[in-house]
């Protein structure tokens, strides 16, 4: 969703990507930052409640912010290849409300999108707009397996600020 932030409206709705997670992939990000045994090892995830190896929450999480760099990245070159003004996006001062509904086993492959949620104008720094979007993850069978709130600083039209 690269949009200035007039541009912008709540319901505006953007795939990000897909990722399909990997049992190798899993257990190299839950050795380094969730090494819970039902993300490192097969045999004793059989034996947890989920039943089999799965994808840390944040594993999921983080997955988003890769994808969504990227397609920012792709966007921005996309809109300079045509001459076009590129948007100012600025820092997200937090989230809220990151849910894990289900868990994401070896081999599912997740969706990832970003909706807009919200948006008015920042008051103190009026070169930027705030702008809340809904981002979740769905995998394969259609079931939303992460969502956060995440708010972000959006870059106002020139002649917006005037």
């Amino acid at each position: 969703m690269m949009k200035f932030f007039e541009d912008l409206a709540v319901g505006d709705r953007t795939g990000i990507g897909t990722h399909r997670f990997t049992a190798d992939e899993i257990k190299a990000f839950a050795k380094a930052y969730d090494p819970q045994l039902f993300h490192l090892d097969e045999e004793a995830a059989r034996h947890s409640h989920f039943g089999a190896l799965c994808a840390s929450g944040w594993h999921t999480a983080a997955t988003w912010m890769r994808l969504m760099v990227h397609y920012r990245r792709r966007e921005a070159e996309a809109l300079d290849r045509r001459g076009e003004p590129i948007p100012a996006f600025g820092p997200s001062p937090g989230f809220r409300e990151l849910k894990w509904f289900k868990p994401v086993f070896a081999g599912d492959t997740v969706s990832y999108a970003t909706e807009v949620a919200e948006k008015r104008a920042s008051l103190s720094r009026p070169e930027w707009g705030l702008v809340g979007f809904l981002n979740t993850g769905t995998n394969q069978h259609g079931e939303t397996v992460v969502s956060f709130l995440s708010t972000a600083f959006v870059g106002r039209r020139p002649r917006a600020r005037e």
